[in-house]
């Protein structure tokens, strides 16, 4: 504990003890305390500035996005699959060339210095229009033999909700005219009346007009659409193909 009625003698700072020895009144004394304080607001201001710093790289990334061009000026030397990989263009050149064709004309691999091409909204709905296009269903191929051609008349007769099996047309084709599309029958009755019997299944002309299906070609030697017109006309006598067994 300190002794009573002892005073401890603050310390002077050394700034102080220099000015009350050069000064010789309380003026002289003001200007560098006030010179003093304004060195102590310069020395927090950096640290004000730091931390501006500090927040700048993360609102960069939105300044540089909303920045980013929209078009894209050909130079020489540039193609259109170069300019599509150097700006990220979905769907490549195919998609750059559909949103910029009334610029670049017929000919995507002509472009011209100095063209304009959008790099923006329009190549990115081409792109999603290319992506649809590409995501549908490839249309089925068959083979060009009786295999392919029973397949083939099988999805046209179930598009149109004609009953019949594989096994059903085959054995049928196989009796009528041994897998030869081309067969005719020259000496049966309606041969007699001039309307001879033609194609896989043996089928007259009228039978083959009354009921071939749309989709097929108006020929009666055409294997696909003989195959459905005589499963079209055997569904509505006999209620199927498959239950043929003979002439009918």
């Amino acid at each position: 504990m300190p002794a009573k009625a002892k005073h401890r003698r603050s310390k002077q700072h050394p700034i102080a003890r220099k000015l009350a020895f050069a000064g010789t009144g309380g003026a002289a004394l003001a200007l560098p305390l006030i010179s003093t304080t304004t060195a102590g607001a310069a020395v927090t201001q950096p640290a004000t500035v730091a931390s501006a710093t500090t927040l700048a790289p993360a609102a960069a990334p939105a300044v540089e996005k909303a920045a980013a061009p929209l078009t894209y000026s050909v130079i020489g030397g540039d193609t259109l699959s170069k300019i599509a990989v150097q700006h990220s263009v979905n769907g490549g050149w195919q998609a750059l060339y559909d949103a910029n064709k009334s610029t670049i004309g017929g000919n995507p691999s002509l472009i011209q210095p100095g063209l304009k091409l959008s790099l923006g909204t329009a190549a990115k709905a081409a792109a999603a229009r290319a992506k649809t296009i590409s995501t549908e269903p490839a249309a089925p191929t068959y083979a060009n033999n009786l295999d392919g051609w029973i397949r083939e008349s099988l999805d046209v007769m179930a598009k149109h909700g004609i009953p019949g099996s594989y096994n059903g047309i085959h054995r049928n084709v196989m009796r009528e005219s041994s897998g030869n599309p081309l067969a005719i029958n020259n000496w049966d009755s309606n041969a007699a009346a001039g309307i001879p019997s033609k194609g896989l299944l043996q089928v007259i002309d009228p039978t083959f007009r009354a009921y071939h299906v749309p989709g097929t070609p108006m020929d009666s030697y055409d294997p696909v659409a003989n195959i459905t017109a005589a499963c079209n006309y055997a569904a509505a006598r006999y209620g199927s193909i498959d239950n043929v067994n003979g002439a009918y």
